[in-house]
């Protein structure tokens, strides 16, 4: 876990639910060795599993005395809400995890360490306040460099905001890795960072900069791997947030893009109230994302892993049908069915794009062409 080797409680008080607690989910999914109780006092005595389908046996407690009883000595803060302020009613929690010498790990735009009342609680009790949204204090340009790469960058790419595009990126660095490749996962946000160990919150540098280091992440992780996945933000068609997908698009220059979607939503989420706005066909979105990929470096869309958490096994298995039907590539649930789908695309991709630059085969995959020889 980044920067605290203590176990940890994750704060999630009245929001311990999959679409309101997406970054405790994220670390119960993948990081639950790093859990020792999850805190939301409204469902306590219950277990992370019955609240959220993840996290095993890890119980939901009421309160920190009941965390630490459980062997925890550090809190995460398990929500990012929008606007990025930690709400009033959870300042408490962070006042009593500091007075107890624990570590507080945010990753709220609103900086913890920039609070006078938790920064004097950190210095008199010796527990640190680690904001993982704060950019790094080098910030780079772009220069598409990361189009010439040996290694093969795949980035995921969204219909909206919370469909699916970091826990898709994870799963096909996993099955990347237990297929025997070389695989690196990149983290973007604050989720992923908490996941992986590093990275960098893209949403959170400043607009010049974001493609650069988005561009520095993909560098380095290509020092170390054939297939470099980088975890997704946003969407191009959300107003708020599109400008996180192009500095990813822009800063990774993937040749590899995999559309995420969530089965059955028909609307963009965490627009204002009375706000509506649709989301168009896949296909159209799989158009949209190559065009704008096109900008900086040539991107298709290889493959699409769908979000079908709200439909039983015979309708998720029909949508996927339906969406690989309409994109022509392979479409799978990362997570309920595997990402060996995704994998196997990936390494189609690879292939393809080595036999184009050895010049063995002229192609069909410019953007606007056809995605008949999509794997």
């Amino acid at each position: 876990m980044l920067n605290t080797q203590r176990p940890l409680v994750l704060l999630a008080e009245g929001c311990l639910t999959p679409l309101d607690a997406k970054t405790a989910v994220g670390v119960l999914r993948y990081r639950p060795e790093c859990v020792a109780a999850v805190l939301d006092s409204t469902r306590a005595g219950r277990t992370a599993a019955e609240c959220v389908g993840v996290g095993g046996a890890i119980p939901v407690v009421a309160d920190l005395e009941a965390a630490a009883s459980r062997g925890a000595g550090a809190l995460l803060i398990g929500i990012a809400p929008a606007g990025g302020a930690l709400p009033d009613r959870w300042r408490a929690a962070v006042r009593e995890a500091l007075a107890r010498g624990w570590d507080v790990v945010s990753g709220l735009h609103r900086f913890l360490a920039d609070d006078p009342e938790f920064a004097d609680g950190s210095r008199r009790h010796g527990g640190r306040l680690i904001d993982l949204r704060r950019p790094p204090a080098e910030l780079p340009l772009a220069a598409g460099r990361a189009a010439a790469l040996e290694a093969l960058v795949v980035l995921t790419v969204g219909s909206d905001c919370n469909v699916g595009k970091m826990t898709a990126a994870l799963e096909l660095t996993r099955a990347l890795s237990q297929a025997g490749e070389r695989a690196e996962f990149v983290a973007t946000g604050q989720t992923g960072m908490m996941i992986a160990g590093g990275g960098a919150a893209i949403d959170a540098i400043p607009a010049d900069f974001a493609a650069g280091v988005t561009e520095r992440l993909v560098l380095e992780a290509a020092q170390q791997a054939d297939i470099v996945v980088v975890e997704g933000q946003g969407a191009l068609r959300h107003p708020a947030y599109s400008g996180v997908t192009l500095s990813l698009l822009h800063g990774s220059a993937p040749s590899a893009l995999i559309l995420c979607h969530e089965a059955e939503r028909d609307a963009l989420r965490s627009l204002p109230p009375g706000e509506r706005r649709i989301i168009p066909p896949l296909a159209r979105l799989r158009d949209e994302v190559e065009r704008a990929a096109a900008l900086v470096s040539e991107a298709r869309v290889i493959a699409a892993a769908l979000n079908t958490r709200a439909l039983d096994e015979t309708k998720a298995r029909e949508a996927c049908a339906r969406a690989a039907a309409e994109l022509n590539v392979p479409v799978t649930d990362p997570v309920r069915f595997g990402a060996e789908p995704l994998a196997r695309a990936v390494r189609a991709a690879r292939a393809a794009r080595d036999a184009r630059r050895r010049g063995d085969d002229v192609g069909s995959t410019s953007p606007g062409g056809s995605h008949a020889t999509h794997p």
